[in-house]
């Protein structure tokens, strides 16, 4: 018994401490000045309070302001009772709803595409479209700068990667020409921390001369109709940015839907979109395809010119450098009313940390005009 007890005080003490090792890690992290916590942001829209400061947020991707609209917020209570709150499977088990169909069919209409579907989440639809398409014979040439859900989406993949500079399409040539087999071009086509486009026509026929499938993210696209491309293309994108609620998408021909349908992990095996969520954002589509919506979109690309002229997304990066110095910003504009977080590695490149002002169509522009004073002081 004895002997028993020793060993098993041996293994004991040989045990690694999981929790020293993530308080180590922690230490790091503060040390760095990279702590990062969520905060509460309590309010409407763009009007919230934060640590019981009344704020103006502009820090979100509510670009047209459609998150708080009557009717996207009175589809999204209807759908509750007429089908309660979850949709209770997965979307090839029990999990489809009529609205979900409904939905797939408007998105593709807008994206002018033959087919759509539904994902919980924008994140799940990068990972979708590379995990099917990105098999071990093909190679997948994406953008420098391309959002985390297209680079974890590559590291799904069983394909080749290769990386090519921020928005150099002759960098990107030159790979396509020294490659051969199945290609992939994936990149956004507005960049999340930049706020820069990509050069869609010139990728566009990259793609056309190597028979390459272009996967083109679209979550933050919100300004310029749809383009009409001649390669062959996956549209990917987000319920929760230009249309205000939560989800992912994926358009595109047929029969790359279908086998996206039939093979993506991330769709098959997660509980469909919830009612509200698919309810909303098809009211949401209903209002960005009218009249309003193109008002929205004129009011939004108004407010940017007043922030910074012809600047071309809601996107409007800040870049002050240091950690330090982005921290300090962030608090100067908490103390007068406006909030934008800090954004810093290892979101951005070391040396690059920013303000990350986002504008929306809800805002005024006096808020545009105290905030870009007040920014100024920065530079």
């Amino acid at each position: 018994m004895t002997n028993a007890i020793a060993i098993r005080h041996s293994r004991s003490t040989d045990q690694f401490d999981w929790c020293a090792w993530a308080n180590d890690e922690l230490d790091s992290i503060r040390e760095a000045q990279r702590w990062r916590e969520p905060i509460a942001f309590e309010g409407l829209g763009i009007h919230g309070a934060v640590k019981g400061r009344s704020v103006i947020s502009f820090a979100s991707n509510d670009y047209l302001g459609l998150s708080t609209h009557p009717k996207v917020c009175a589809a999204a209570i209807e759908a509750v009772q007429r089908y309660g709150t979850g949709a209770g499977a997965a979307r090839l088990v029990a999990g489809t709803r009529e609205s979900h169909l409904e939905l797939e069919t408007a998105i593709a209409s807008w994206q002018r595409c033959e087919q759509a579907i539904v994902l919980p989440n924008g994140f799940a639809a990068n990972l979708a479209v590379l995990s099917v398409f990105g098999s071990a014979e093909a190679t997948i040439f994406s953008d420098q700068l391309n959002h985390a859900s297209i680079i974890d989406g590559c590291r799904l993949a069983r394909a080749r990667v290769q990386i090519y500079r921020h928005n150099d399409v002759d960098h990107l040539a030159e790979l396509l020409n020294g490659s051969s087999g199945r290609k992939i071009v994936v990149t956004d086509s507005v960049f999340s921390m930049d706020g820069d486009v990509a050069q869609i026509d010139a990728i566009a026929t990259l793609c056309t001369d190597h028979d390459a499938l272009l996967v083109l993210d679209e979550a933050h696209a919100v300004l310029d109709p749809v383009q009409h491309l001649h390669c062959e293309v996956l549209r990917v994108g987000t319920l929760s940015k230009t249309l205000g609620s939560l989800g992912g998408w994926i358009a595109g021909s047929k029969f790359l839907i279908q086998l996206v349908t039939n093979q993506a992990r991330s769709y098959i095996f997660t509980t469909g979109l919830s009612p509200a969520d698919t309810a909303a954002a098809l009211a949401a589509l209903n209002i960005v395809s009218s009249e309003e919506g193109m008002q929205l979109r004129r009011q939004l690309r108004t407010l940017i010119d007043k922030l910074q002229p012809h600047h071309p997304s809601p996107i409007v990066p800040i870049i002050l450098g240091s950690d330090a110095a982005a921290l300090r910003a962030a608090s100067a504009l908490f103390a007068q009313g406006f909030y934008v977080p800090a954004i810093r590695p290892p979101t951005v490149p070391q040396g690059t940390s920013r303000l990350r002002v986002t504008v929306s169509a809800a805002h005024t522009m006096k808020m545009v005009d105290a905030l870009k004073q007040l920014l100024a002081t920065f530079n």
